[in-house]
């Protein structure tokens, strides 16, 4: 059974996916989807501030990504697999909430549902490597 911070962040990574895809506006994909499910308050704010974080910080979250895969430029990734990293570093380096374990191992179950074959491993590789600039 999917727990409800992971459903959250489902939420969030179904915003950032549309708002990456089609340039809609963070807030109202964000708004739009939570009308659609059942969250409660608090992991309806949960969601708000992934997706606003993870859109703030975008440009530096992309440096990361950019210098931890290099091999992969961030706008050939994967839209989803872009964007799980995104969230996931977000958690990690910015939002300080979770223990950056679990948020990697958030990312590399979002990566096992959404991503393909190799995402998972691929995501847990790059994510490895960014929590090292943490020492929580």
């Amino acid at each position: 059974m999917t727990g409800t911070r992971r459903k959250a962040r489902i939420i969030a990574l179904q915003a950032l996916y549309e708002v990456d895809s089609v340039a809609r506006r963070p807030e109202a994909v964000v708004e739009r989807l939570l009308a659609e499910t059942a969250l409660s308050g608090e992991n309806s704010d949960f969601v708000r501030e992934l997706v606003a974080g993870t859109d703030k910080n975008r440009e530096e979250i992309d440096r990361h990504i950019s210098k931890f895969a290099p091999a992969w430029p961030v706008d050939q990734l994967a839209i989803v697999d872009r964007n799980i990293l995104r969230l996931a570093i977000f958690e990690i380096l910015f939002d300080n909430k979770v223990p950056v374990k679990v948020a990697i191992n958030e990312a590399v179950e979002l990566a096992k549902t959404f991503g393909s074959e190799s995402s998972a491993k691929f995501i847990n590789g790059v994510l490895g490597s960014v929590s090292a600039l943490t020492s929580r």
